[in-house]
C-alpha cells in the first residue's frame, strides 16, 4: 500500500503572483517556512488535467478523469541538514463529490466541488489549454497559448522554483502538520506565447486573497506534466505546544 494516488498530469498551467508574505503567515503549517524565489514569496493559481486516476492502484470508474484548479504557496523544511522543498494548497477545486471526500476524509485535505470544463486544442506549432470552473453563476478560466515545442527547465529559473518542489504540507491545527511526497520527472515546459486569467480570488478563496484580483501575475507558464504518484504514508509532525 505504498502509492495511494497515481494519476497522469497534464498541461499543468501555473499563473504565478508574487504576493506579500504576511498573508501566507496565517496558512503555514506548523514546522515550516516560506520558500522565497530571489527574495520573493510567490503564490500559483494552478489549473490542469488528471487523467487515468488510480486509487491503491485500482482505477476510478467514471471519475478517472477531470479538471482540477487550485492555489498553492511554497515553504520549506529542513530536517537533519537536508531542505525539503514543498507546496502548501489553500484550496484545491474539482468537479467529483466522490474524489473531493475521499481526500479530505482520509487527509484533511481542502477540496471543494463546482463544475469545471476544458478546451485543448493543437496545430502544427502551438496548443491553446484552457480550463474554466463555475462560481457563483459566473465561469472563471485560465487559458494559456503555447509552442508545441518542449524545452527542458534551466536551473535557477523561476521556472524550475515553481515546477520542483516534491513534498506536500498540510495544517491539521496548529501543533500538528503532516507531510507527504509527490514522486515525477522534471517536467517539460512550452514557451508561452498568450495569456488570459479571470478569477475572481476574492469570491473563489477569500478576502486575504481579494488583492490577486488587482495583480497581475509576475510569470505564466505551462508544462507537459507526466505520471505522477502521491505516497500513502504521510508523516505527521506534532510540536510542543
Amino acid at each position: 500500500m505504498g502509492t495511494f494516488l497515481k494519476a497522469n498530469w497534464e498541461n499543468i498551467i501555473m499563473a504565478n503572483y508574487v504576493i506579500d508574505p504576511e498573508i501566507l503567515t496565517p496558512f503555514l503549517p506548523k514546522g515550516v517556512s516560506l520558500d522565497l524565489h530571489n527574495g520573493k514569496a510567490y503564490i500559483s493559481l494552478v489549473g490542469f488535467m488528471f487523467k487515468k486516476t488510480k486509487l491503491f492502484n485500482v482505477p476510478i470508474p467514471f471519475f478517472g478523469t477531470f479538471e482540477e484548479i487550485n492555489l498553492r504557496f511554497y515553504v520549506l523544511r529542513k530536517e537533519d541538514g537536508i531542505t525539503k522543498r514543498g507546496v502548501v494548497f489553500i484550496n484545491e477545486t474539482i468537479p467529483y463529490r466522490i474524489v473531493a471526500w475521499m481526500a479530505n476524509k482520509l487527509y484533511n485535505e481542502h477540496y471543494t466541488v463546482v463544475p469545471t470544463i476544458h478546451s485543448i486544442t493543437n496545430d502544427l506549432d502551438s496548443k491553446k489549454v484552457k480550463f474554466e470552473w463555475k462560481l457563483n453563476n459566473s465561469w472563471n478560466s485560465i487559458y494559456v497559448e503555447a509552442s508545441n515545442k518542449s524545452t527542458s527547465m534551466k536551473n535557477d529559473t523561476l521556472e524550475k522554483f515553481i515546477y520542483e518542489h516534491y513534498f506536500g504540507y498540510t495544517k491539521i491545527d496548529e501543533n500538528n502538520t503532516e507531510e507527504y511526497r509527490l514522486q515525477h520527472p522534471s517536467w517539460k515546459i512550452n514557451s508561452v506565447l498568450d495569456t488570459k486569467i479571470d478569477c475572481d480570488f476574492k469570491a473563489m478563496y477569500g478576502e486575504s486573497f481579494s488583492v490577486l484580483n488587482y495583480t497581475k501575475p509576475e510569470a505564466v507558464f505551462i508544462a507537459e506534466g507526466s505520471s505522477v504518484k502521491i505516497e500513502w504514508q504521510r508523516v505527521r509532525l506534532k510540536f510542543a505546544v
